[in-house]
């Protein structure tokens, strides 16, 4: 299997050398040709001055040839316009294109120089080893530094794969069932962003299992209880039928739908992140038409909320519902803006909340000690429904010996 690392560090590697070559081949092959070709062409005319003429003897070109050669110290060949050598110093030189024209050639013991002097003699030259173009050593000064970042990435690579391998172990253990699964954060870039991103869907995945299980054991101890009074109801009916028997029932079948109605929607709250009926709503008119089935009062001004009216009217009608069955009359409902934002109260004569206990309250299946009454799934919903409307549901006692609940809510954008 290839990993991602060896990917990675095979393209680094390979622009590396890929520089090392295209640098070489610049350097040798560039429009100027290697940096000792000017000193050649230097020398070519300081050898068209030096050098006798043409129809010179042979000797005597031998002669100056030999001594321009010891004081420039370069390998030189010197050839008639033919292409015929006429003298030559130092060590062997290819010989020049039949055509004659300058540059470098290429041959044995490395390129020389060719230059055409102004009599159309040709003059071959070369620097000796230890004076030649310094490509060698500078191919191999970048190869050493292609090395050297090639080493000293390795580690920078393998760690940036390390995390990815780290982070796709912490999917595979989520994966098998372990919702306890976290990675850890390293750095502070897309890689540790990334990792920050799985342990907040790790936790968030973790906290809707473990509600949902949660959700699902309290609500099976629930209905037990429903159920156990349906069925006795029934053999009563059997043996002996009343009206009184059938009236039980009805209300045992009404709570019972009404308990797992609760526990649908307090588990389909959690799977969603946003109402899926979105709309403007008048708060204030839904209050009035939910208070007009209560014995309470209401008093407001017209507030506008987008969201969706049916769980709007849900989590009033909570409320509620939660001031007649555990508190005390007056129940009073009012709507007010505070700080652009909708603030619903809801306040009764009961005795309200102990302070220790005023987050319990909106636990799933919570019940204030002594209180036999509801499932306790009511301020479950009423907080859950808030929060999906970017609000939020807090006990807020009415001074000292009243009960109230306090919602809010975001107003809708103009």
């Amino acid at each position: 299997m290839r990993r991602l690392y060896h990917k990675i560090y095979l393209t680094m590697v390979g622009a590396l050398v890929l520089l090392v070559l295209v640098a070489g081949a610049i350097w040798r092959f560039g429009p100027g040709g290697p940096p000792g070709g000017q000193a050649l062409e230097l020398a070519g005319d300081l050898a068209a001055v030096a050098l006798p003429s043409a129809d010179a003897p042979q000797a005597a070109q031998q002669h100056a040839l030999a001594d321009l050669g010891y004081r420039l110290r370069l390998d030189m060949a010197l050839y008639d316009a033919a292409g015929r050598p006429i003298a030559a110093v130092g060590g062997p030189l290819p010989p020049p294109e039949p055509s004659g024209d300058p540059g470098f050639r290429y041959g044995p013991g490395g390129p020389a120089w060719v230059i055409r002097l102004p009599d159309e003699r040709i003059l071959v030259a070369r620097p000796p080893p230890r004076h030649r173009s310094p490509l060698v050593p500078l191919m191999v000064a970048l190869t050493l530094i292609a090395v050297t970042v090639a080493v000293a990435a390795f580690p920078v690579v393998r760690s940036l794969t390390r995390r990815l391998e780290t982070l796709q172990a912490g999917v595979e253990t989520l994966g098998a069932g372990n919702l306890a699964a976290r990675v850890p954060v390293e750095g502070r870039d897309e890689v540790a962003r990334l990792a920050e991103s799985f342990n907040r869907a790790a936790g968030r995945i973790e906290e809707l299992v473990g509600a949902h299980r949660l959700l699902l054991a309290n609500a099976s101890h629930e209905l037990r209880t429903p159920l156990a009074r349906i069925r006795l109801g029934v053999e009563l009916m059997k043996t002996r039928p009343e009206p009184r028997h059938a009236v039980d029932l009805e209300r045992d079948i009404a709570e019972l739908d009404g308990l797992i109605d609760e526990i649908l929607l307090a588990s389909r709250l959690d799977a969603i992140g946003a109402p899926q009926a979105a709309e403007e709503v008048d708060l204030l008119a839904l209050a009035a038409e939910e208070c007009a089935r209560w014995d309470c009062t209401l008093d407001g001004a017209p507030v506008t909320l987008t969201g969706d009216p049916r769980l709007l009217r849900r989590m009033i009608r909570n409320l509620l519902e939660n001031a007649e069955r555990h508190g005390a009359p007056p129940v009073e409902v009012s709507l007010s803006v505070e700080a652009g934002t909708a603030v619903l109260t809801v306040a009764d004569g009961g005795p309200g909340v102990p302070a220790a206990q005023r987050e319990q309250v909106f636990t799933p299946f919570f019940r204030l000690a002594g209180d036999s009454r509801g499932a306790g799934l009511g301020l479950s919903l009423v907080r859950q429904i808030a929060r999906l409307h970017g609000g939020d549901a807090t006990v807020a006692p009415q001074g000292e010996s009243r009960s109230g609940f306090r919602i809010v809510l975001p107003l809708a954008r103009a």
